[in-house]
């Protein structure tokens, strides 16, 4: 079992950066894959970016490539999402999740969801 926190989110301005924190508490955090995904109101959930286990892999959807981030501290149980050149459509709901099946691009691929961060950018 493993229960994630999401933290840093927050109003921005266009072009501004944000930090976002996935703190997780379980004694597995290493061995899971871990993912940001964001839900907009009226849309999908939409995968941001994700990080292998090992920080050896990392995938991005397209429009953040080159501007978002993400990493990981695995003695520190923390997820990180650095975010860059932030547009007003980059506003959403941010949410880590952790899984057991790899580097996945799908709600689906994740077992473990926090409760989400709230991200907006004013224009």
């Amino acid at each position: 079992q493993v229960q994630l926190v999401e933290s840093g989110g927050g109003l921005v301005q266009a072009g501004g950066s944000l930090r976002l924190s996935c703190a997780a508490s379980g004694r597995t955090f290493s061995s899971y894959a871990m993912g940001w995904f964001r839900q907009a109101p009226g849309k999908e959930r939409e995968f941001v970016a994700a990080i292998s286990w090992s920080s050896g892999s990392t995938a991005y959807a397209d429009s953040m490539k080159g501007r978002f981030t993400i990493s990981r501290e695995n003695a520190k149980n923390t997820v990180y999402l650095q975010m860059n050149s932030l547009k007003s459509e980059d506003t959403a709901v941010y949410y880590c999740a952790a899984g057991a099946r790899g580097l996945g691009i799908l709600p689906l691929d994740y077992d473990y969801w926090g409760q989400g961060t709230q991200v907006t950018v004013s224009s």
